[in-house]
C-alpha cells in the first residue's frame, strides 16, 4: 500500500496496518508447526485443512444455529477466488448473472473476465435488492432464450451502501432462487463486523432451514476479520457443489488452497485469538464509523447518507448539481479520496454517490478527511 503525501485516502476499503493482529499470528505460526509439524508444509486436502474446517463448523453451529457438515465447506484463497471458481465450473455460454445494484466493483470486474456470462443489474434500496425486480429480470432474460444461472449479492453489510437485506426479502429471494433454480452467490465478507446487534442470519442458513440448500454458495472470509494478506477464506455450499469444486484440476494438482495460511489460521483460532481479535475490530471500527458519521453531519449537512450497521462503509448521496466522478479532481486537490458512485454499478447510475471507507483510519483522521471533502464540494 502506498500513501500520497498529505492525503487521507477514504476510497480504500481496507484495514488500518496497525489494526492488524501481528503477534498473535506469530504465535499461531509457532503453534501451527508445534501442533502439526511436516504436516503444515505437506499438500493439504482437497477441501481444506481439517482443524480449520472443524473449528468453523463449530463456529457456524453455534454462531448461526445451523448444522453443517464437513463436506459443505471449502477453504478458499479468498472471497475472489471463490467467487471466480464458481464462474469458471458453474456456468456456460448463454448464461445470465445477475448483480445487485450497486455492488462491490471489484466483483464486477471478475463477472467481466468471463465473458461468455451476460450481466443484468438488479436494484437494490437501503432494504437490499429488489426481489420482484429481479423475478422481472429472470422472465426477460428467458424471453430473449438466456438462461438463470446465478445471482451476486452482499446482502449483509452491503459494499458500498453498508445495508442489510430484511428478513423478509431475505426469505423471499432464497424462495424466489429455489423456483427459478438460480444459485445466489452470497458474498459475506463482512459478517464479522456488525456493530449494532448481531448480524441478520445468512441467506445459506436460511436456505437450509427451508429445505433449499442447494440454492445458495456462501463466500466467508477471514479478510476483514483478520487480515487481508492471509488471501483465506471458505464457501459453504450444498456437498455436490463442493465436491464438484475441489475436483477441479486447480485443486487436485496441489491440495487445497494455501495450506500453510490456512493450517496457522487453524491454530490462531483454535487458540481463541480469532474471538479477541473480532471484538478489538468491532469497537475500534464502530467508533471510527460514528466518528465519519459525526462529521457528514457537521461538514456535509447538504448530503444524505445510510447509516451502516457494519462493515467499512457509509454511502453518501450528494446534492443533484454534484456529478461525483467530476468531484475526483477538486477532493483530490484538498488531500482527500473517495470511490465515485458510478464504479458500482454495470450500467448507468451512481451519478451523485460516493462510497467512504472509515477502516484506515483513526477519528480525528476521519473528521478532517470528511472536512476536506467538505471543501471540494463547495468549489464545485
Amino acid at each position: 500500500m502506498t500513501f500520497r503525501p498529505n492525503f487521507i485516502e477514504m476510497m480504500w476499503g481496507q484495514p488500518d496496518p496497525n489494526l492488524l493482529a501481528v503477534e498473535a499470528m506469530q504465535r499461531a505460526s509457532a503453534d501451527a508447526f508445534q501442533r502439526w509439524g511436516a504436516q503444515t508444509l505437506h499438500y493439504g486436502h482437497f477441501n481444506g485443512p481439517g482443524p480449520l474446517i472443524e473449528w468453523l463448523c463449530a463456529r457456524i453451529q453455534t454462531h448461526e444455529q445451523t448444522e453443517i457438515s464437513p463436506d459443505e465447506m471449502l477453504i478458499t484463497g479468498g472471497n475472489s477466488l471463490g467467487l471466480d471458481q464458481l464462474l469458471t465450473l458453474h456456468t456456460q455460454a448463454n448464461d445470465v448473472v445477475f448483480v445487485e445494484s450497486p455492488t462491490y466493483y471489484i466483483a464486477i470486474h471478475i463477472l467481466r473476465d468471463h465473458p461468455h456470462l451476460a450481466l443484468m443489474p438488479v436494484p437494490a434500496d437501503e432494504n437490499g435488492i429488489l426481489v420482484e425486480a429481479l423475478r422481472e429480470r429472470i422472465a426477460q432474460a428467458r424471453q430473449a432464450g438466456k438462461r438463470p444461472r446465478m445471482l451476486y449479492c452482499v446482502p449483509t453489510f452491503n459494499n458500498p451502501q453498508g445495508t442489510s437485506l430484511s428478513p423478509e426479502r431475505r426469505l423471499a429471494l432464497v424462495q424466489l432462487a429455489a423456483a427459478e433454480g438460480l444459485l445466489i452467490v452470497e458474498d459475506d465478507v463482512y459478517r464479522e463486523l456488525n456493530y449494532d446487534g448481531a448480524a441478520p442470519p445468512s441467506l445459506w442458513a436460511i436456505a437450509k432451514q427451508h429445505g433449499a440448500g442447494q440454492c445458495v454458495a456462501r463466500l466467508g472470509s477471514f479478510a476483514k476479520s483478520l487480515a487481508p494478506g492471509l488471501r483465506l477464506g471458505y464457501m459453504t455450499a450444498a456437498p455436490d457443489l463442493i465436491a464438484h469444486i475441489a475436483d477441479a484440476g486447480v485443486i487436485f494438482s496441489g491440495g487445497g488452497h494455501n495450506h500453510l495460511v490456512a493450517m496457522q489460521v487453524a491454530a490462531f483460532c483454535q487458540n481463541g485469538d480469532f474471538d479477541h481479535n473480532v471484538a478489538f475490530l468491532r469497537q475500534t471500527y464502530r467508533a471510527r464509523r460514528d466518528a465519519t458519521l459525526a462529521a457528514l453531519d457537521t461538514y456535509l449537512p447538504q448530503c444524505r447518507y445510510i447509516r451502516p450497521n457494519g462493515g467499512y462503509f457509509v454511502w453518501v448521496t450528494c446534492p443533484d448539481h454534484i456529478n461525483t466522478s467530476q468531484l475526483v479532481a477538486q477532493a483530490d486537490a484538498q488531500g482527500v479520496s473517495f470511490v465515485p458512485g458510478a464504479k458500482f454499478y454495470t450500467g448507468e447510475g451512481g451519478r451523485h454517490q460516493l462510497r467512504l471507507a472509515f477502516s484506515l483510519y483513526e477519528p480525528a483522521m476521519l473528521a478532517e478527511g470528511v472536512r476536506r471533502l467538505g471543501v471540494a464540494m463547495q468549489l464545485v
